[in-house]
Order: structure tokens, then C-alpha cells, then sequence
């Protein structure tokens, strides 16, 4: 990819950044693209930028993330199987994606006047449930731990 910018040439590289928990384990991963001259850390940087802009977790467990290139498996490179679209986090917010499914929900009701914030609890909910279970499957599943992604989730979700 190149650009032009006041009559300059410049060259642009995408690599892909894991954002990985305190634990080891990966949380998202970022498609960044900056020059061909940039650093690769400068592609971790600014993959932490974006899990900070996108509130990828609670304020308090941003200074535990940590980056790493990723590494493919062979074939092409896609982001770490979360089911979150790659630029979800760092272009819609939560607050966004709930307002979303509230008005498909509303829409779908035949558009009430009076439950509105019906809909809007229940599809906060569904999307806090729905990020808790990618949490809980991402450090492996564990049994009888179930409470502690949702309760970190819906802290993220108040923070």
C-alpha cells in the first residue's frame, strides 16, 4: 500500500498484534497499519493504544495487557478466533453495538412506545454475556469460574 502526502511518497504495512492478558492469553488481535519503516514497536504501541481507546478490558487491567506479533498458522492471517470483528473495538463502542440490537429489538416488536429501556437492558445483557463467554473460553474454559467473567465483564461494562 502507498500513499502521497504533500507530494511525498510513502509506503504502508499492515501486521496483526495480539493483546494478550496478564495470563499469557490472547484477548484480541489488531490489524495496524503504520509505515514500512515503523518499528515493531511501534505496531505493539499502537495496539495498545487501541485496546485503551476501544475498551478492550476494565481501565484497571489496561497495565496488565501486553503485545506480541502475531503468528500465523499458515494460510492467511486472521485475527485470534474471538468472533469480534477486528475493528469493533476500536471503532464502535459498546454503548454502540447495545444501541444497535436494542433498536433491531424494538424495531422487531413492532416499536413500542414503552419499552424502550426493555430493550435496552436486555441487549446490554446479551452483549456482556456474550463477551464473558469468549473470556472464559479464551483462558481455556475453566470449570467453577464462570461468576469471575461475568463479574469482570460487567465491571468493564460500568467502568
Amino acid at each position: 500500500m502507498a500513499g502521497d502526502i504533500a507530494g511525498k511518497r510513502f509506503s504502508m504495512t499492515e501486521r496483526l498484534v495480539d493483546v494478550v492478558n496478564e495470563n499469557g492469553n490472547p484477548v484480541h488481535t489488531y490489524p495496524i497499519t503504520l509505515s514500512t519503516t515503523a518499528s515493531e514497536a511501534a505496531f505493539e504501541a499502537k495496539a495498545l493504544e487501541a485496546a485503551q481507546y476501544g475498551r478492550l478490558v476494565p481501565t484497571a487491567e489496561l497495565a496488565g495487557l501486553t503485545t506480541r506479533m502475531h503468528v500465523s498458522q499458515g494460510g492467511a492471517l486472521e485475527p485470534y478466533g474471538d468472533g469480534v470483528p477486528s475493528t469493533s473495538q476500536t471503532k464502535a463502542s459498546l454503548d454502540q453495538e447495545v444501541r444497535a440490537e436494542a433498536y433491531r429489538k424494538w424495531v422487531l416488536s413492532g416499536q413500542p412506545d414503552d419499552r424502550s429501556n426493555e430493550f435496552w437492558n436486555e441487549a446490554r445483557e446479551e452483549q456482556c454475556r456474550a463477551r464473558a463467554y469468549i473470556l472464559w473460553q479464551q483462558e481455556g474454559s475453566p470449570n467453577g469460574r464462570s461468576d469471575e467473567f461475568w463479574y469482570r465483564t460487567t465491571q468493564f461494562d460500568q467502568s
